[in-house]
């Protein structure tokens, strides 16, 4: 197998699957509101549909691996997904539009979830870092490419770009169609139970509630960066993708420099650091609408928010030394993080309507979330001192 020409298909997946099946949204939404395809409100929930897909998808992912090989799903999921862009260019209904987001962000769930694991089963050791970076690179460029593609697409039409984003995602398809690898056989394993001693205790509890809570604080960077420039800052469509670019090139960036810091400080230094930052980064686009704190903030919230899966990761495996509860911890900490982005999605879509189209709530809510998993992890971290004590 050639572990290069895997991760591409890998990589690929979460981009198509992930990075514009949820991200490219994102730089759509101004249009589709300006353009009349349905209210501001009901917009909003189909991106909060994606994000409730993506949930359904992280829940029944491994199911759905038991009874398809992991190369035939992410095939199919990555058709799905292409499928989806084509029907986004027809406002058939709210039903219409509704269902395909679902159908979208239940695939971004499984490619997830499934398709990482797949091509590093394969991976030596020593090079597992590096491919997994390669790998989950695909995320942030998704959001680049979308975020230059989608203004371009957009001169041409609001259907158009629907259009042009399904060829882009049927080329990646059938680019990485033969590349992704067959699965290893693996010994059953008993089904995991939830024992919180057994899984490391009150700091891998707090780590799972942590880890929801910083996903509600991902969620207006997520959702509502793209329409807060273009219509909060009347700044344009144009000016928007530019940011969203900025932001696509910084989760670029984020898994290997934060994985780097980690090496230096610590994956639980390097967590708490990680909460701090978002909640400063949310808070600087409220305080200041300069084109440098746009940037900045768009850059590192792209950075941190595939950054602190890797933060994650990493700080499950210094808690529990076990692999199989690793997997079983880290399952579950995926499972809440997409409840958490579901259940954000659809608050900040009811807050935006009910406060008439103000952002500053949805803004401060993301960064009181981020300050709150912080002040949740220090003090965990104070409980586990005194029982390791």
């Amino acid at each position: 197998m050639n572990i290069w020409r895997a991760a591409f298909a890998a990589s690929s997946a979460g981009l198509v699957c992930v990075g514009m099946a949820r991200l490219a949204y994102t730089p759509m939404i101004p249009a589709m509101i300006e353009q009349h395809w349905f209210s501001a409100s009901a917009i909003y929930y189909f991106g909060a549909a994606n994000l409730a897909g993506y949930l359904v998808g992280a829940v029944v992912s491994r199911r759905a691996a038991r009874l398809a090989p992991s190369a035939a799903l992410m095939r199919a999921m990555m058709v799905l997904v292409t499928a989806s862009f084509f029907a986004g260019a027809w406002p058939e209904s709210w039903a219409w539009y509704f269902v395909w987001r679902l159908l979208s962000g239940v695939a971004g769930g499984i490619v997830m979830v499934v398709a990482a694991p797949a091509v590093l089963a394969h991976v030596p050791p020593e090079r597992r870092g590096i491919v997994s970076g390669a790998i989950f690179a695909g995320l942030g460029a998704g959001v680049a490419i979308s975020g230059t593609l989608v203004p371009l697409l957009l001169r041409l039409g609001l259907a158009e770009a629907w259009c042009g984003l399904g060829v882009f995602a049927a080329i990646l398809t059938a680019a990485s169609w033969t590349g992704f690898p067959r699965d290893i056989a693996a010994p059953a394993a008993p089904p995991q139970k939830f024992a919180l001693r057994e899984w490391g205790g009150v700091v891998v509890a707090a780590l799972l509630v942590e880890y929801a809570l910083n996903a509600t604080a991902q969620v207006p960077h997520m959702v509502f960066l793209a329409d807060f420039i273009s219509r909060g800052l009347h700044r344009g469509i144009d000016v928007a993708g530019i940011y969203w670019v900025v932001f696509g090139i910084g989760a670029i960036a984020g898994p290997p420099v934060m994985g780097r810091l980690a090496d230096w400080i610590g994956f639980a230094t390097a967590f708490r650091l990680g909460l701090a930052l978002e909640a400063v980064v949310i808070a600087l686009i409220l305080a200041s609408a300069a084109d440098a704190a746009l940037a900045v903030s768009s850059f590192l919230m792209g950075a941190l928010i595939p950054g602190m899966v890797t933060m994650t990761v990493g700080r499950i495996q210094e808690l529990i030394a076990d692999p199989a509860r690793q997997r079983a911890v880290w399952a579950a900490a995926t499972t809440g993080f997409a409840i958490g982005q579901a259940a954000a999605g659809y608050f900040y879509s009811y807050l935006f309507g009910a406060t008439g189209g103000t952002y500053l709530w949805i803004y401060a809510s993301g960064a009181a979330m981020a300050v709150l998993a912080l002040a949740i992890d220090l003090t965990a971290g104070g409980f586990g001192r005194k029982a390791a004590a």
